[in-house]
């Protein structure tokens, strides 16, 4: 498989590496190499490097990736967070498999209660590696600042009501259909906990690199080699 499917060294050590660290089928790697996960890996925007120590900010770059592939989702897509919430949660094996090892599902709408006024996190995960919480902010439209300091001060309380003495800072992931880089830097700049952005697709072709959707057959391709 990392012979027939890859074309050069440093992708056939990387999968390699991963293959052996996640313990791999070779049908699940396969998947992951026309996923283009490698490409995807240590891809999101993020505050890591100042919002966590030298030594643990390599290791969560690497946990996330961008984009976040929901192919598995279908290509009808709601245009309602709730409803993309509900239907990643029906499909959570698949769902865990996407995020990467060492995800745990905590829940969804996940009540949170501050001074009187009530909240919900998305989706709540636990890292078992990391040894952190995750809160996952999903949403269906592009970047806005705003969403930064909704995400922080989830963060915020987290840290402060769920989180055992011996749990690292909880690390927050913002899930988004598009983002401008530049507005995302902007927007972390001067938070103190360790976020993440990053978009999220439900068809792969148009979350692949450029250099990489050139070699997949357009959907005109396809129907002409149907007729």
């Amino acid at each position: 498989m990392l012979l027939d499917k890859l074309d050069t060294e440093k992708s056939r050590i990387w999968y390699a590496y991963k293959t052996i660290e996640n313990g791999w089928s070779s049908n699940m790697l396969e998947l992951q190499i026309q996923s283009g996960l490698m490409e995807r890996s240590g891809r999101s925007t993020n505050n890591f490097p100042v919002a966590l120590p030298p030594a643990d900010s390599d290791m969560v770059n690497q946990v996330f990736k961008d984009p976040y592939l929901f192919d598995f989702l279908g290509t009808d897509m709601p245009r309602r967070e709730v409803e993309i919430e509900r239907q990643l949660t029906e499909h959570i094996q698949s769902f865990l498999l996407e995020l990467g090892q060492g995800f745990a599902f905590v829940g969804r709408q996940v009540h949170l209660e501050v001074g009187g006024d009530d909240f919900y996190i998305d989706l709540l995960f636990y890292h078992l590696k990391l040894r952190c919480y995750v809160v996952i902010e999903l949403k269906a439209c592009d970047f806005e600042p705003g969403f930064i300091s909704q995400l922080n001060m989830y963060q915020n309380v987290v840290n402060d009501i769920l989180c055992h003495p011996d749990d690292k800072p909880t690390i927050g992931l913002l899930l988004v259909k598009g983002k401008n880089e530049t507005v995302v830097e902007y927007s972390l700049a001067g938070y103190q906990n360790p976020i993440g952005v990053a978009e999220w697709k439900n068809q792969i072709a148009k979350a692949l690199p450029e250099e990489l959707r050139s070699s997949l057959p357009s959907i005109e391709e396809i129907e002409k080699e149907l007729e």
